[in-house]
């Protein structure tokens, strides 16, 4: 599959690109992708709800009252989860919600996301660009210019830039992340992918 590579005016350079198939032009597997995105966001789950447990409760630990006779519940002590401030029972402790997937697993759903946008056209290649400062509304123009200005768009770019990621930060609908760092829930969480260059050789390079 051949893309017209852009300017960040939106103009062609003259230069296409060649989608990698086995990237960007196989069969998507839905399966796989499901299991990566819901790795990526059990991994972001902090599980650190804790309730305090009737051992935990600072109080009293005296009998309150007989154990038979009284004519109501046998309680025990003040920290008793029958009692008003009393300890819960069965309540969350802090855990790790995250989970193993094989590294064939995650390669497999990142390129079945990448070629649903394939598929689906939602990719804009551009040639390699930086800014000398962070500016949101230049990042704005960039996006207009390419018409996905009122998309959700994840630029990808091939190296750490923080002025493009400065610029983002502020906008709802924009978003940028590093081509090594590219994962199956940013990619389809996204309506258009822009691309850089440099980008597709670093993504050529870990899923090729």
């Amino acid at each position: 599959m051949e893309v017209s590579v852009l300017n960040i005016k939106g103009q062609e350079t003259g230069r296409k690109v060649t989608l990698n198939e086995a990237i960007f032009g196989i069969e998507p597997n839905d399966h796989v992708i499901y299991l990566d995105v819901k790795q990526y966001l059990a991994n972001q789950r902090q599980g650190t709800a804790k309730s305090k447990e009737r051992s935990e409760i600072s109080g009293s630990t005296r009998k309150l009252g007989r154990q038979k006779g009284g004519g109501g519940a046998r309680h025990g002590d003040i920290n008793s989860p029958l009692l008003r401030g009393g300890g819960r029972v069965f309540g969350p402790t802090p855990r790790d919600y995250s989970f193993k997937l094989n590294k064939k697993v995650k390669q497999l759903a990142r390129k079945s996301a990448l070629s649903y946008k394939a598929q689906e056209n939602a990719i804009v290649v551009v040639e390699d660009f930086e800014m000398a400062a962070p500016k949101t509304k230049e990042l704005v123009n960039i996006a207009t210019s390419l018409k996905v200005g009122d998309k959700k768009v994840l630029f990808v770019m091939a190296d750490t830039n923080t002025n493009v990621y400065l610029s983002a930060r502020n906008l709802q609908k924009a978003e940028v992340l590093e081509a090594n760092k590219l994962n199956t829930y940013k990619v389809l969480n996204a309506d258009v992918l822009v691309i850089t260059e440099k980008s597709l050789q670093t993504i050529d390079g870990i899923l090729g």
